[in-house]
C-alpha cells in the first residue's frame, strides 16, 4: 500500500463542495426501490439533502420510471417476489438508459435467496455498491458475517472484498465508524477514508439505507467516486454536528435531517475530514 495522497485529498475535498452545489441546483429525481422499514426516513433524508425521492417499486412502472429518473437505488432489505421483479426491471432499464444506480445488498452474505438476487443484479452493472462491512464481504464471497442492517466487522476488513467487487461497479462503500470507500483515482485503485459521524447513527433505523439513496442522488450530478465520497461526507458531517446537540436516538434522528438540510460550503470546508491512499495491492 502506498502512502497517503494529500494532493488527491485536497482535490476530492473541493470536488465534494462542487457536487453539493450541483445537487442543490439540480434537485435530481431518485427512484428508490427499498424496504418497508426505510421508505419514510429515506424520502425525508433525500428531501433535506436537496434531492427528490420517488418510491416507485411496482412491476408495472419500475422499469419505465428507471429510464425517466436521474438515478436509482435498489435496496434488498425486505424483498418480496413482486419487488424483486421490479428490481430486475429497473436495473435493466437503468443500465440500458445509462442512468447511475446503487445496490445496497442488505443481508446478501447471510441469506441465500437474496444473495442470489444480488448476484443477478450485479449483471446490470451498478455504479456503486454500498453496505456495511459484513455485507460487502458476503457479497464478494469473502465472508459470511452479514446480519441484516447490522455489521459484525470493521470497515477496514472489507477493503479486499470491496476491491474484488470493483469488477462489477465503479465504487464500493463500506460504512462504519470510519467509512472506507474504494474506486479508481487517476486510474489507480484507491481507498478513501471518511471521518466523522456519530455512534447514534446505527441506532436510528434506515440511516444506512438512506445513505445509499443519497449516494444515488449524488451520482446524478457528479462522477462516481466524487459522488460516493460526497454522500458519505454529508452523512459524516451531519451526524457529527447532530450528536453535538443531542445524545439520544429520537432527537438525534430529527437533528440529523436538520443538519443535512443546513449543510453548505462553509460547513463542508470546516468539518470534512478525508484521507486518500493509492493501493498497490489489496491490504
Amino acid at each position: 500500500m502506498a502512502g497517503s495522497n494529500r494532493q488527491a485529498a485536497e482535490v476530492l475535498h473541493n470536488a465534494v463542495i462542487q457536487a453539493h452545489g450541483a445537487l442543490q441546483a439540480r434537485t435530481p429525481l431518485v427512484q428508490c426501490i427499498t424496504n418497508v422499514v426505510s421508505s419514510n426516513y429515506m424520502a425525508n433524508i433525500l428531501l433535506a439533502a436537496g434531492a427528490s425521492p420517488a418510491m416507485v417499486d411496482n412491476t408495472q412502472e419500475a422499469g419505465l420510471f428507471a429510464g425517466v429518473a436521474d438515478a436509482l437505488l435498489i435496496n434488498l432489505g425486505t424483498p418480496t417476489d413482486s419487488q424483486v421483479e421490479s428490481m430486475r426491471l429497473a436495473a435493466a432499464a437503468a443500465q440500458q438508459a445509462g442512468k447511475p444506480w446503487v445496490l445496497d445488498p442488505i443481508g446478501a452474505g447471510g441469506l441465500p435467496w437474496r444473495g442470489a438476487i444480488a448476484l443477478e443484479l450485479l449483471q446490470h452493472r451498478p455504479t456503486t455498491i454500498r453496505g456495511n462491512p459484513s455485507e460487502i464481504k458476503g457479497l464478494s464471497g469473502l465472508g459470511s458475517g452479514a446480519r441484516g442492517m447490522d455489521s459484525s466487522d470493521e470497515p477496514e476488513s472489507a477493503v479486499p472484498a470491496a476491491l474484488e467487487l470493483l469488477r462489477h461497479c465503479r465504487t464500493v462503500g463500506a460504512s462504519g465508524a470510519v467509512d472506507h470507500l474504494v474506486g479508481h483515482y487517476e486510474e489507480r485503485p484507491t481507498l478513501i477514508r471518511v471521518y466523522g459521524g456519530s455512534c447514534l447513527q446505527p441506532r436510528v433505523t434506515a440511516t444506512g439505507c438512506a445513505l445509499g439513496a443519497l449516494v444515488a442522488a449524488y451520482q446524478a450530478v457528479a462522477e462516481p467516486l466524487v459522488a460516493t465520497v460526497a454522500a458519505h461526507a454529508s452523512f459524516a458531517i451531519a451526524g457529527k454536528l447532530a450528536a453535538e446537540r443531542h445524545a439520544a436516538p429520537g432527537s438525534f434522528a430529527v437533528a440529523f435531517i436538520d443538519e443535512l438540510y443546513a449543510l453548505d460550503e462553509a460547513r463542508i470546508q470546516q468539518h470534512l475530514r478525508i484521507d486518500v491512499t493509492s493501493l498497490v495491492s489489496p491490504p
